[in-house]
């Protein structure tokens, strides 16, 4: 088994790599379904429509470059590869996973503006708060 990983954040400004991760829906997507056990590139390509081979393999490395998530090459035939979350990705996470407690405080605190921006509930949790992250304006 071949690994292939950065690791470690590369000398990042973890700000950055949120902004980074959030401001994309599939970053997002994806992340949720290697959390829930989905590793591989073709399984996670078919987990949505939408998602395509070449954005999937932009966040992939994105991810892989930032140190949130590992590529594990297998020298099989034929190559089977799979992207594994770091110990700083599983950490990492955890802020996706607050960000997403305090909009449900949110939520629950003025449920007359949560029913008018509430997304479906099939949506990961990560992905509605970054839907409504973009929804704020900037200052």
């Amino acid at each position: 088994m071949k690994k292939i990983s950065a690791g470690k954040p590369k000398n990042g400004d973890v700000a950055a790599m949120v902004e980074s991760i959030v401001g994309c829906k599939w970053s997002l997507h994806v992340l949720g379904q290697i959390r829930h056990g989905v590793y591989r590139p073709g399984a996670l390509a078919r987990t949505h429509e939408g998602l395509t081979t070449k954005v999937l393999n932009e966040r992939l490395s994105k991810m892989v470059r930032f140190g949130i998530l590992q590529r594990v090459a297998y020298p099989e035939i034929p190559p089977r590869v799979e992207y594994r979350l770091t110990d700083f990705g599983q950490r990492f996470v955890k802020i996706l996973d607050a960000v997403d407690q305090l909009q449900h405080e949110l939520d629950r605190a003025n449920p007359s503006q949560a029913s008018a921006a509430s997304p479906s509930p099939g949506e990961a949790p990560a992905r509605r708060a970054a839907a409504r992250a973009r929804r704020t304006p900037r200052r």
